[in-house]
């Protein structure tokens, strides 16, 4: 059994503590919002891509430590990435949780810090709020496109 210590681990204090791309984002794109209603975590993306590639990116994090190191990792890496990157690693977080499925790996490896998380189905939706809004700004632009 996963204990409770194994989720607020010192990574994952690191991670929270040090959250990249904080500024919102001049003429983004697309901006969505993702809200946690069991936790009160909310999440804030602005996304500026070119052709298929995320090419800038800001947040506004008012999370909890696990939704702060999702989003910590995301904003650390998101750049250069392509929107089926991200839907990728975004699936694998959710399989990761509730399917018991691999983490991601690559340059996403940081995310399996965030694999104990999976014995706390309550935690869940906090820590994959970064990768609703995203998918959700996603979304957005593949419809104005449309």
């Amino acid at each position: 059994m996963t204990q409770l210590s194994d989720i607020y681990s010192n990574r994952i204090l690191e991670l929270a503590a040090a959250i990249p791309r904080t500024e919102r984002l001049d003429a983004p794109d697309a901006t969505a919002t993702a809200h946690s209603k069991l936790c009160g975590s909310t999440i804030t993306v602005d996304l500026a891509m070119r052709g298929d590639t995320v090419v800038d990116y800001g947040q506004t994090v008012k999370a909890c430590l696990l939704g702060q190191s999702a989003a910590s990792v995301v904003g650390r890496e998101i750049v250069g990435t392509t929107e089926a990157e991200i839907r990728a690693v975004a699936e694998t977080m959710r399989r990761m949780l509730k399917e018991n499925g691999p983490p991601p790996g690559g340059r996403w490896a940081d995310l399996a810090v965030l694999e104990p998380v999976r014995g706390y189905k309550a935690r869940h939706a906090s820590t994959l709020l970064v990768f609703d809004a995203v998918e959700r700004a996603l979304d957005e632009i593949k419809s104005r496109k449309a």
